[in-house]
């Protein structure tokens, strides 16, 4: 009996960390920076069932197939993004913070309000409002 007994904790232990490795999160040590109006690409290990975003002002999910997400800065500030399988179990988690990209901007100051030029060989008003200061 003895025996039986420890075959079944050995496999039980085993399975564990078989179904462990399946739902393992990637979380995220630091902050994923993203700049406004671009996006990054998340690779997840397995199937999402829903994606969870905590402020949808500041940033936006595209999910292009079950396993890869496109986050999108919208607005200046930080929030959390959260992938779930089918079942609940987390896939992804991590702060997002939101950013203004300094590649080719320029703010113009006009007493306290602030006009964010979009430049290249000439630079042009862009269509997102400066951030307040």
């Amino acid at each position: 009996m003895p025996r039986t007994f420890k075959r079944l904790a050995v496999s039980a232990i085993a399975a564990l960390f078989a179904l462990g490795g399946a739902v393992t999160v990637q979380a995220q040590a630091r902050p994923l920076n993203v700049e406004i109006d671009h996006a990054t690409r998340v690779q997840l290990r397995a199937p999402a069932g829903s994606v969870i975003v905590a402020n949808p002002k500041i940033a936006d999910v595209t999910v292009v197939d079950a396993t890869t997400l496109f986050i999108t800065g919208k607005g200046y500030g930080v929030t959390e993004i959260i992938a779930v399988d089918a079942l609940g179990r987390p896939l992804f988690q991590s702060q997002v913070v939101v950013s203004a990209g300094s590649a080719g901007s320029v703010r113009v100051w006009r007493g306290a309000q602030a006009t964010e030029m979009a430049c290249a060989s000439s630079c042009s008003p862009s269509v997102r409002a400066a951030p307040a200061p």
